[in-house]
């Protein structure tokens, strides 16, 4: 009997805010320490956070899928000093969800990012996005809005041609 053929693939992803500004952290491995201790794997820049704030942990569902559960603490079990504060609620144990925020401390958190995307079997073949994709932006003209298409026009808009008022710039 043969293991089944993927048929998607997932991308996990921890977005950290902190006294070093906004990161992306691709989640790969099956466990993260994280806290401001140089020595934890995702590193938090702030006074405000435990040394050792928290412990990332991979998980399987029975489908397959894969997510992350954050728990409170060091490896050891030991508890951080603030918490966790998820989605605005004081919580020991998450279990994460696509878009759920982590708070460590004062101006120090981390939002979490899943996607699944189909697997390719031809490299020749182009990816094919997410369903929703949060930085998909359709830009139209205001008066499309009203039902008049006939009306959009570019008159207002100077695409760096001559006009009356170009010389006074």
């Amino acid at each position: 009997m043969t293991a089944p053929i993927p048929q998607s693939q997932q991308e996990h992803l921890l977005i950290v805010e902190d006294a070093r500004g906004r990161r992306s952290v691709p989640l790969l491995a099956g466990q993260y320490s994280i806290g401001r201790d140089r020595s934890c794997d995702i590193h938090l820049s702030s006074q405000f956070v435990s040394r050792h704030h928290a412990v990332l942990t991979r998980q399987t569902r029975g489908d397959g899928t894969a997510f992350y559960r954050i728990a409170d603490g060091d490896s050891q079990g030991r508890p951080s000093v603030n918490g966790l504060l998820i989605n605005g609620r004081k919580i020991t144990q998450h279990n994460l969800q696509n878009g759920d925020e982590v708070i460590f401390g004062p101006q120090v958190s981390a939002i979490y990012q899943s996607r699944i995307f189909p697997v390719r079997h031809n490299s020749d073949e182009l990816p094919i996005p997410p369903v929703e994709d949060p930085f998909d932006i359709t830009l139209i003209d205001p008066a499309m809005m009203s039902g008049d298409t006939e009306g959009a026009s570019y008159q207002n808009y100077d695409f760096g041609g001559s006009s009356p008022h170009h010389d006074d710039l």
